[in-house]
């Protein structure tokens, strides 16, 4: 039977309970044991902090069954060594991200805290390939998010060989990843990668089948993704 430790940056009881996080956090963490369980229904599923991950390890040494791990958060301790380490520490150096983006595919990026990503393009990386969602933007609500947003066509492909380049530079594993970028001045202005379904991702919860975080789930115990729906109720940009 397989195991997954899902991985939060908040407090988590011995019951498996989140007992201090952001209301997002627990929603993340809902909607990815959801997708577990719909997908995989024989397969258990733990929640740690990343501060009780030491003693999880060692307890689940020579005994545990095999371990899938899904952290919800880039703020790891380097002593944690996972598969998707490498893709981890990469996306956490941004400004690495950026200098690459800039110097290989001559597009503009945020400086510091300026021309911050607003908008997150899903690239959802199977062993077949990349599947690309729709573009999630941020609602009139604080954390809240909406998908599909509009977005001209004229940038679309430009923004897809952004992600795919970037994704290819970092021989990145199976998994949901998230383009944060903006649109400013009518050109694109990359911010981040996320290799994870962040925040944006419960956008899907509404509008795609399967969302995000299930998809992540089918990237990680490489099940195919046979189609991805998504609804047409198109957003404007915010």
């Amino acid at each position: 039977m397989e195991k997954v430790l899902i991985i939060i940056n908040a407090e988590v009881n011995e019951q498996g309970q989140v007992t201090s996080a952001s209301p997002v956090t627990e929603r993340m963490v809902k909607a990815l044991k959801k997708g577990i369980i719909n997908y995989s229904s024989e397969t258990t599923v733990e929640i740690t902090s990343v501060g009780a991950l030491w003693s999880k390890i060692n307890r689940a040494n020579g005994h545990a069954p095999h371990t899938i791990y899904c952290p919800l958060t880039i703020q790891l301790p380097e002593y944690f060594n996972f598969p998707a380490k490498k893709i981890y520490q990469a996306c956490k150096d941004i400004t690495a991200r950026r200098k690459w983006v800039e110097r290989n595919l001559g597009i503009k990026t945020s400086v510091g805290d300026s021309w911050l990503g607003h908008l997150w393009l899903p690239a959802i990386l199977t062993n077949k390939g990349i599947i690309y969602g729709a573009i999630i933007g941020e609602g009139e609500m604080p954390n809240s998010y909406e998908q599909p947003v509009e977005f001209p066509d004229k940038h679309r492909q430009t923004l897809h060989n952004l992600a795919y380049k970037l994704l290819d530079s970092l021989s990145a594993p199976p998994s949901v990843y998230l383009v944060q970028f903006s649109l400013y001045s009518n050109e694109i202005v990359f911010d981040r990668l996320w290799p994870f379904p962040a925040a944006p991702a419960l956008a899907s919860l509404r509008g795609q089948q399967p969302d995000l975080f299930s998809c992540h789930w089918l990237c990680l115990s490489q099940q195919p993704i046979l189609d991805l729906l998504i609804s047409d109720n198109t957003m404007p940009i915010p």
